[in-house]
């Protein structure tokens, strides 16, 4: 998410909304109208792009910010666009990007359910295959109260974010406490009221790193495998930032480039074949949940 934000803040600032168009306004949760959404939009200028987790947020005027979180498949996208004539072979095109490039020429990059155009000619565009994404206003001096951020935890690349803040995380959890299904380290990781932002890659990537089994109970960590799981934290996470991002996936830029990262994955999707450690292991799956999670039998 932080690439995408650090990307957009490059160029939003400053611009206008003229419009707004959407062809799926489920996706849309508040205000509860189409009409509504629009309205409160267009006139708006954009003042600055952040996130919080996994939501991306665009602060407006009129003390307004909208809110974006891309789910599984969604990404957004900014550049030039026209409307199309919907042509029977692809019904996902109802907008098409100007000009060669991954915005037009990735098939990944089609799926346009959300376009807001700008007073400088160009679009933000929410391309989302499964349409998995949500999208809200909400006043930004109220966002604190919001469910979506308010039960988020700590940002784990932040100065503040230190080992013994980290530590506590586990030892306050109730499943920090007993066993069970809820304690599997994988699992925890991703639960984004305990750390903002790691999804099912990175949480294969961090424990690979860290050395742990992705099926370990928490209630089971030692202080010395709690620090190798945070020091991980912060080298795959600061690595991925640096690649922009993994793409093996529907993930894509603003741009419409891939990010990199999948390029330099030690575990995810690496199945079968042999560990990057060179100690013997071949990377396994399992089924956590609904998720599936990556490891090395050897090492982890």
């Amino acid at each position: 998410m932080q690439t995408i934000v650090s990307d957009l803040s490059k160029v939003l600032p400053g611009l206008k909304i003229r419009d707004v168009w959407a062809d799926f306004r489920k996706m849309i949760k508040h205000p509860k109208t189409f009409d509504g959404f629009q309205k409160e939009l267009v006139g708006k200028k954009i003042l600055k792009i952040r996130r919080r987790g996994k939501n991306i947020l665009i602060d407006l005027s009129g003390n307004t910010t909208l809110l974006i979180h891309q789910k599984m498949t969604g990404h957004l996208l900014y550049g030039k666009y026209q409307k199309s004539i919907r042509q029977p072979a692809d019904k996902y095109q109802k907008w098409i990007a100007i000009g060669r490039g991954p915005l037009k020429d990735d098939p990944q990059n089609r799926f346009l359910h959300l376009v807001i155009s700008f007073s400088n000619g160009r679009r933000l565009a929410l391309s989302d295959l499964r349409k998995f994404a949500k999208v809200l206003l909400w006043p930004t001096d109220k966002l604190d109260q919001l469910g979506d951020i308010k039960n988020i935890g700590p940002e784990p690349l932040e100065k503040s974010f230190t080992f013994e803040k980290f530590k506590k995380i586990f030892e306050n959890h109730p499943a920090g406490q007993r066993r069970g299904k809820r304690g599997k380290v994988h699992q925890f990781l991703m639960e984004q009221k305990n750390i903002a932002g790691i999804g099912n890659i990175y949480s294969s990537e961090i424990l690979w790193e860290a050395g742990i089994h992705p099926l370990k109970d928490i209630s089971k960590l030692k202080e010395t495998e709690l620090k190798k799981i945070y020091q991980a934290v912060k080298k795959v996470l600061t690595k991925a930032l640096k690649a922009k991002g993994d793409s093996t996936s529907d993930y894509r830029r603003p741009s419409g480039e891939k990010g990199g990262y999948q390029n330099i994955q030690q575990a995810y999707q690496m199945e079968g074949k042999k560990c990057r450690k060179n100690d013997g292991g071949i990377i396994q799956r399992i089924k956590i949940g609904s998720r599936s999670a990556f490891y090395c039998s050897k090492h982890q």
